[in-house]
């Protein structure tokens, strides 16, 4: 006897669904207030100093040390295999911010706010999508900064937090999909209307959370692989070959495949047979990248 198939959802039920949703999304977005489920103040605290040039290194300590987890989690980043090239630890907060730099304890503050994120009460039942999504995002900083360092004169650690930050639409959306349910129901149409909108959405918090124009226009234009512009490479061009490169990290021929045509890639001067080389050389360097954020 034959099991009976599941019943499919009404295509126009779930286009409704997603209107809504994206409507839903568009009116929070539009009143200026950002709220992500557990997203800890103390992060917001982090990137409200630095983002001031006259805040000082006391008062990122203070900041920091107000919150035991994440002055673990910033000590335990700085001691990591990546940061850490002395071998010397560091065993207090000052030492470990010298170290990383403001660029790397931003990271820090936005990987501990994540983590609290897909631990939080209110994502129940959302564990698979986070994960994936956080899997995704420390491929996409550890390849940034590999990039930038070694193909670009761009700050790496700049180029990291780009990374990190690139899915913060997808984490958005995700922290709303249960209250539509229709749209929860069905996972292909969950991904549409990421696909779609992330970008979009990620510009807004980022707009919201006042990071630099550049960080912003970088998230805005990553699935752009046909932009063009004048001068060096910039963090979109990072975070167009980024995005590829991490796709198809395991398989150099189809990336070969999907990157002609790409203006990110020309300008990196990078070709199929050097981003294969790059994938091979720096995978340990890439691999220490992605156990410093998963801390």
């Amino acid at each position: 006897m034959n099991a009976q198939a599941a019943p499919q959802a009404d295509p126009a039920a779930l286009h409704a669904a997603a209107f809504e949703f994206v409507q839903s999304l568009a009116a929070e977005l539009s009143t200026g207030k950002i709220d992500l489920p557990s997203f800890p103040d103390v992060a917001i605290r982090v990137r409200r100093a630095l983002a001031d040039e006259r805040t000082t290194v006391d008062q990122v300590v203070r900041i920091v040390g107000s919150e035991p987890a994440l002055a673990a989690r910033l000590l335990k980043m700085a001691n990591s295999a990546a940061l850490n090239r002395s071998g010397k630890a560091a065993t207090e907060l000052r030492t470990a911010i010298a170290r990383m730099g403001y660029n790397m304890v931003r990271s820090a503050a936005i990987s501990f706010a994540m983590a609290q994120i897909r631990a939080g009460a209110k994502l129940k039942g959302l564990e698979k999508p986070l994960e994936e999504l956080w899997q995704r995002t420390t491929y996409m900083a550890a390849f940034c900064y590999v990039l930038a360092k070694n193909h670009t004169c761009r700050n790496p650690d700049e180029a990291f937090l780009a990374g990190l930050l690139h899915g913060v639409g997808r984490l958005y959306i995700l922290a709303r999909a249960d209250r539509h349910s229709v749209l929860f129901a069905d996972p292909g149409a969950l991904e549409q209307v990421m696909r779609d909108w992330h970008a979009s959405i990620g510009k807004a918090i980022l707009e919201n959370w006042e990071m630099n124009d550049e960080l912003v226009t970088a998230v805005a234009e990553q699935d752009d692989v046909a932009r063009e512009h004048d001068g060096p490479a910039d963090l979109a061009d990072l975070l167009v070959c980024a995005n590829m490169m991490s796709a198809y990290f395991d398989q150099p021929a189809d990336l070969e495949l999907n990157m002609q045509g790409v203006t990110a890639f020309r300008m990196l001067g990078l070709d199929g047979t050097n981003c294969t080389r790059v994938m091979s050389e720096c995978r340990e360097e890439i691999e220490a990248l992605r156990q410093a954020l998963d801390v």
